[in-house]
């Protein structure tokens, strides 16, 4: 059996590549990241997606990125854009798929894993930099580089499925696999209940998704 560690943020794209992990026959432990985003809601919802989609543990570490700031989605202060952005957009959180994949690579390390699963996607993204085929290459690059297990000549791989999919490709192949969209969280600022705005960036590409791939919309709006 094969197993992997799986970054679980609790939307769309995460459950999405969770199944598909599973139905490849994985092993999978799901590591969310409780980093002071600006709601609970998505950490809940990644909850509900591991018990599911049959994760044989999950794990929520609590790490404080809210202490930098610098991010619509760590600093209550900046304001969560709801209209089209132009360039790497505010809700950028600095290094944070970096820190994720860093916390993901020591479990693994520990687990005897040596895949890394991660949700990031290269089409219908927010331009964040650390979404790219070119980071995917070089982090796994540094996996190998930086672990004993990497120099002992047992390489780690970072899978990243969904990087050249359109949002409505990852929906039609969620829902093949049997994914209950219903249980995912992907807006940025989401109240308590887990209700999407409707109107941020991850929203609207979430509903044109859906739209697209012919699929009803079932995520719930304040």
């Amino acid at each position: 059996m094969i197993e992997a560690v799986v970054l679980l943020s609790g939307g769309l794209d995460s459950a999405t590549v969770l199944a598909m992990a599973r139905a490849q026959g994985r092993v999978c432990h799901a590591l969310s990241l409780d980093y002071g985003q600006r709601h609970a809601a998505e950490i809940a919802a990644a909850r509900r997606v591991a018990h599911t989609l049959g994760a044989v543990e999950h794990k929520v570490i609590p790490i404080a990125l809210d202490a930098f700031g610098g991010s619509a989605l760590t600093d209550p202060r900046i304001a969560v854009p709801e209209g089209e952005t132009t360039g790497i957009p505010v809700t950028y959180v600095p290094a944070r798929n970096t820190v994720f994949l860093a916390l993901a690579l020591g479990w693994a390390e520990v687990l005897g894993a040596r895949e890394l699963h991660i949700g990031v996607n290269a089409l219908d993204y927010s331009g964040y930099p650390d979404c790219r085929p070119e980071y995917i290459a070089a982090f796994e690059h540094l996996a190998n580089l930086a672990t004993r297990a990497g120099v002992e000549g047992e390489r780690f791989h970072v899978h990243a499925p969904l990087i050249a999919m359109t949002k409505a490709q990852i929906i039609r192949e969620g829902v093949r696999l049997g994914v209950d969209y219903a249980l995912t969280v992907s807006c940025y600022q989401a109240d308590a209940e887990g209700r999407a705005c409707g109107r941020c960036d991850s929203c609207r590409l979430r509903a044109r998704g859906f739209a697209e791939a012919g699929v009803p919309d079932p995520t719930r709006y304040r």
